[in-house]
């Protein structure tokens, strides 16, 4: 319904960009060696309008932006279609870099973007009356030369990888705060709840401590639901005896985090569980140490340490130890990558997984184990999922957890659980 209103997010790239927190904004960057920077940067925003700000909050309008967002100029919304047409058109040597609209695509293919997949069906709906002429940016974009345009999200994408210091310590912030809230949620979980309360008590907890959104939406799958990688009903009530599989985190000041861990509802791991946890845990820990720039490793060379680890490990627990486990097996097991870029974004882009790691990257390590109940795999492993996912801050010789604050290892996980650590529910 058009009356209803949803709580904005900025575009990634060009929060990453600008820092605007506004919608109907644009930002052109040209080319210029005369600039210390390199380059020129001029903003597009709305202008002040006290009865659209009675309804809608304040706006920062044209005359104090420029300062606040350190551009070279600053102009109305409504002059961007002359503007880009005078930047993009007037050289027949200009290259142009251009993102998609929001929502075609996270990471645009070349070959996608020259298609001409351009901007005029987002901005026409996002600026209605506010941009006459609309059809101004469709033009100017067909009317560059193919050989001439290209997507600008592969480019930030390499820009984004590699966190500055000021955004790692935001990111630290979003881990410690998600992190507490994994432990205080394990002390809050006990038989009979519904997965869904574990979901709100986290989120409740997180805006306590001023996160402005869920990083995602939790996954909270308790028993058999585990077995589902992106399971987000959250509405079974959760037995005693079963485990229950949190994944969740926060946006803190446009940064996501990423965590997921997996503890017994009633606070004490069966035997089963206890091992297949251990045998998961192993493989997290194995594949976090790869996690410098000094290793020269990359995404993928994580991954398939994750799952040699894991047939390693099953092969040596009772059960597994005697089935003959091959790859093929573990396939079943084991069906995701093991990692991948946060920031901004919770899932940066994969095109990096051949990129060797660097100093100020974020990446999540999340290896897990989720058996099907078939008579291929041990019974008494049958309807249990694991997954343990750390957020590692990738630095040159040695790696920093961000999510530290959430409990890991297989007794601090049953005391927080059981208030033995001194972690209470709030």
């Amino acid at each position: 319904m058009t009356d209803i209103f949803y709580k904005f997010r900025q575009a990634s790239d060009f929060w990453y960009l600008t820092g605007l927190q506004e919608p109907h904004s644009a930002l052109v960057l040209v080319k210029n060696p005369s600039s210390p920077e390199g380059y020129t940067s001029t903003l597009f925003l709305r202008p002040k309008h006290p009865h659209e700000e009675l309804w809608q909050g304040p706006r920062t309008g044209v005359d104090h932006a420029k300062d606040l967002f350190d551009v070279d100029a600053v102009l109305d919304i409504s002059e961007f279609p002359t503007f880009l047409r005078t930047a993009c058109l007037t050289s027949p040597q200009t290259e142009v870099y251009a993102s998609n609209a929001p929502g075609d695509s996270p990471a645009p293919s070349t070959k996608a973007f020259k298609r001409r997949r351009t901007w005029s069906n987002y901005l026409g709906k996002a600026t209605g009356d506010l941009l006459k002429g609309v059809a101004t940016y469709d033009s100017v974009m067909m009317e560059v030369p193919a050989n001439r345009l290209s997507p600008l999200a592969p480019k930030l994408t390499q820009m984004r990888a590699v966190k500055s210091e000021a955004e790692q310590r935001v990111m630290k912030k979003a881990g410690d705060v998600s992190g507490n809230a994994h432990a205080k949620t394990m002390r809050f979980t006990k038989p009979g709840q519904s997965e869904g309360a574990l979901a709100a008590h986290f989120e409740y907890l997180c805006a306590l401590e001023g996160a402005q959104r869920p990083a995602y939406v939790p996954v909270v799958a308790s028993g058999p639901n585990a077995l589902t990688i992106h399971y987000t009903t959250n509405d079974q009530i959760m037995r005693d005896g079963e485990l229950v599989l949190m994944d969740a985190g926060c946006e803190m000041n446009g940064y996501a985090s990423d965590i997921s861990r997996t503890w017994p509802v009633n606070g004490t791991f069966t035997s089963p569980q206890r091992d297949l946890y251990s045998a998961v845990l192993a493989t997290l820990k194995a594949c976090t140490a790869m996690c410098t720039e000094s290793a020269g490793v990359t995404m993928y060379d994580i991954h398939r340490r994750s799952s040699d680890m894991l047939l390693r490990e099953l092969k040596q627990l009772g059960g597994f130890a005697s089935s003959n486990l091959t790859q093929k097996d573990l396939d079943r097991l084991y069906p995701h990558f093991v990692t991948h870029g946060v920031g901004i974004d919770l899932h940066e882009s994969s095109d990096g997984r051949s990129r060797s790691l660097q100093d100020g990257m974020v990446i999540t390590i999340e290896p897990g184990l989720y058996v099907p109940p078939d008579s291929a795999f041990p019974k008494a492993f049958h309807n249990i999922g694991i997954r343990l996912e750390d957020e590692v801050l990738v630095k040159k010789d040695h790696f920093i957890r961000l999510s530290a604050n959430a409990p890991l290892e297989i007794e601090d996980v049953e005391g927080t659980c059981q208030g033995l650590l001194g972690v209470g529910p709030y």
